[in-house]
């Protein structure tokens, strides 16, 4: 398959996007886009709170992908180690003083369900509740070993976001769904 570059180059600016990055995610990966992301944030001179949030953001986004991903793909590291890496893509589009960041990954139902649940817990808080559930979840002790970690990262994103967290998820069929996740971070808070 071929892509006309300057279309799509053209797509990418019309709608804003800085960086994009689509394949394997697995723990040591992340450092290599995070210095990418963190250069573009430089090289856009973001201020500094929008940068740490847009970055935080991301941080627990590659975590959710990790986390959650149904797509996986076993690869061979440099050291000859076998290693398992999950699927997604993660977009940084930057228009003004608003950041608009966006991941996809494959999930299955069950995970689907689970963080339905917990966006739509979140998003009905407001930024003081988010607070008192971000301390009251960090001293709990998580035992539900479907629930995949107590949660944090989703509270941190929506303590983050300027406005509740968008989201969709696409049938794929076979048990399978395609998560897509919105966050907006606008310099100063509300958009």
């Amino acid at each position: 398959m071929t892509f006309n570059i300057r279309q799509y180059k053209k797509m990418l600016e019309e709608n804003h996007v800085e960086v994009i990055y689509s394949g394997p995610i697995w723990a040591s990966s992340i450092d290599g886009i995070a210095e990418l992301l963190l250069k573009r944030l430089e090289y856009e001179e973001i201020p500094l709170s929008a940068s740490q949030s847009v970055f935080s953001v991301f941080v627990e986004q590659m975590s959710n992908i990790m986390m959650y991903s149904a797509e996986k793909e076993k690869l061979i590291s440099s050291s000859g180690a076998l290693m398992e890496a999950s699927k997604g893509i993660y977009i940084l589009g930057i228009q003004g003083s608003t950041y608009f960041i966006q991941t996809g990954n494959v999930v299955t139902e069950s995970s689907a369900e689970i963080l339905k649940e917990r966006i739509e817990r979140l998003n009905s808080m407001d930024k003081k509740e988010l607070r008192q559930y971000y301390k009251q979840q960090m001293l709990a002790d998580n035992d539900n070993p479907e629930s995949k970690g107590a949660g944090i990262g989703l509270i941190e994103i929506a303590r983050r976001a300027s406005v509740p967290i968008s989201y969709e998820f696409d049938s794929l069929g076979n048990g399978l769904l395609y998560f897509t996740m919105n966050v907006i971070i606008k310099q100063g808070g509300k958009v």
